[in-house]
């Protein structure tokens, strides 16, 4: 335990000095792995938890991302900027996951996406949003006492959250809620035999999920300064699902390791050729067939490192 909150510790401090022995460029591509990484972890929730594969997990990221959009527009403070991003995006993993828990499987997937797929579609033709071109200049909150406009504000700023997010996420995941999570991860029937609200507990990993997204997105938003309808689109929930799959599902770790890693592989091999999404979608099936447990699955049989 002590040595798993070192490494911890250390990893937060690299992190939090990058800035300082780096240029923009790389300081910008870690602050993208960090905002990523939130998504990750909240999707991690549902498939390594409770065991819901979403492909909609983008509804909530988008939500989050449009209502900080509008709202930092009118007044960039931190109300603006999480709190209503995020109950906008429980508000809308309330009404999906009323729906969406009531089936599993494939149906659950599909259910999912199909929400998804309607923001996406609504948003690409209404002019309040700015359909196609979605919405631009979209200004970073004031934070008394932090100039986030900075790039070394703005990456303590994302370094916190992240911090702050993974700290919640570990107590949700080692509460007794989350051990029923796990339970019906493993067995449904059998949880549901021993008595547990069964629809209840996914009903609320599905709105604590959503609402982790929800604040990414409106951190994505406050990175790029814009948000497009592309943030609705399937694509985006695929490729947190590979995130997750490729750190390791089960271990908000991983998720964070995930999600370097792809950005990582992907901005490296941009570089070089046109087809990156080929080699992306290789590695991807390597990994399912060679190291189904992710980075962290093995770094866990090499080094006995635990996330």
């Amino acid at each position: 335990m002590t040595a798993r909150l070192i490494a911890g510790a250390a990893v937060v401090g690299a992190v939090a000095l990058f800035p300082l022995a780096a240029g923009n460029y790389p300081v910008k591509l870690l602050q993208e792995i960090l905002v990523w990484g939130i998504f990750a972890m909240s999707l991690d929730l549902l498939m390594g938890y409770a065991g819901m594969v979403s492909f909609g997990h983008s509804a909530f990221f988008g939500v989050g991302g449009y209502v900080a959009a509008l709202a930092l527009a009118q007044r960039p403070g931190l109300l603006a900027a999480l709190v209503l991003p995020a109950l906008a995006a429980g508000l809308a993993a309330v009404v999906i996951g009323f729906f969406s828990i009531r089936v599993s499987g494939v149906y659950f997937i599909m259910l999912t996406l199909a929400f998804s797929q309607m923001f996406h579609a609504y948003t690409f033709q209404v002019s309040w949003l700015g359909a196609e071109d979605g919405l631009v200049g979209i200004p970073r909150p004031h934070v008394p006492g932090w100039d986030v406009t900075s790039l070394r504000g703005f990456h303590g700023y994302l370094l916190t959250l992240v911090v702050l997010t993974a700290l919640v996420l570990r107590q949700v995941v080692r509460s007794p809620f989350g051990h029923v999570l796990q339970g019906i991860h493993e067995n449904e029937g059998r949880m549901e035999a021993l008595g547990y609200a069964v629809d209840r507990y996914k009903l609320v990993a599905f709105v604590i999920a959503g609402v982790i997204a929800g604040v990414a997105g409106s951190l994505y938003v406050q990175f790029t300064g814009s948000i497009t309808p592309d943030a609705f689109f399937w694509t985006t929930s695929g490729e947190a699902l590979l995130m997750v799959i490729i750190g390791g599902t089960g271990t908000l770790g991983g998720a964070l390791l995930g999600s370097a890693a792809f950005i990582l592989l992907q901005s490296l091999v941009s570089t070089y050729t046109e087809r990156w999404m080929l080699i992306l979608g290789v590695t991807f099936i390597l990994f399912v067939l060679f190291a189904p447990g992710g980075v962290v699955g093995v770094l866990r049989g090499r080094v006995g490192l635990r996330a």
